[in-house]
């Protein structure tokens, strides 16, 4: 397990350098994390480790997807947790994901906090919530992506990576 999360590791730092510099992940280095994966584990433990492989490429990339279409990452970040649950199997993809997801909501309160937009968003998002229970309409809540919160969400999936490992081999 320890190689697979050092194997992983390069990989999760390449998309963090890439990402940081274009806001992209690209697709040579997602198809090089999931190829790498699969057969990583095919290598080491046949049959069985390609199942596990493919079972933390499905979590990986399945969440990553629901995350995707509801317009909190991008696609090459789906593509990325893909392969890191080609590497890391089922539990660690999650645990990596759930970890990243708080560490996002750290940095956007964090980024929110030095913008000084806090009370501003506040009121958006009390106001998109009266106008469901007013209205009785989802249609408020969609926020227009000009008003949306980005970074790299590389940022999270750095620190998140690394407290689900330490979580793993502690």
């Amino acid at each position: 397990m320890e190689v697979s999360i050092w194997g992983c590791a390069l990989i999760v730092i390449a998309a963090f350098v890439t990402d940081i510099r274009t806001m992209k992940v690209p697709n040579w280095l997602t198809v090089t994390a999931m190829i790498s994966g699969f057969c990583f584990h095919m290598v080491t433990e046949g049959l069985h480790g390609l199942a596990f492989s493919a079972k933390g490429f499905a979590a990986g990339f399945g969440l990553l997807l629901l995350m995707h279409m509801i317009g909190a990452v991008g696609a090459g970040d789906v593509k990325l947790f893909g392969g890191i649950g080609a590497w890391l199997g089922t539990l660690l993809t999650v645990q990596c994901l759930v970890y990243s997801v708080f560490c996002a909501g750290f940095i956007g309160v964090i980024i929110l906090l030095w913008r000084r937009e806090t009370l501003k968003r506040l009121r958006m998002v009390v106001s998109s919530l009266a106008g469901v229970f007013i209205l009785r309409s989802l249609q408020s809540l969609n926020v227009g992506k000009e008003q949306q919160l980005r970074f790299p969400f590389m940022l999270a999936v750095v620190p998140g990576y690394i407290f689900a490992c330490i979580y793993t081999l502690s």
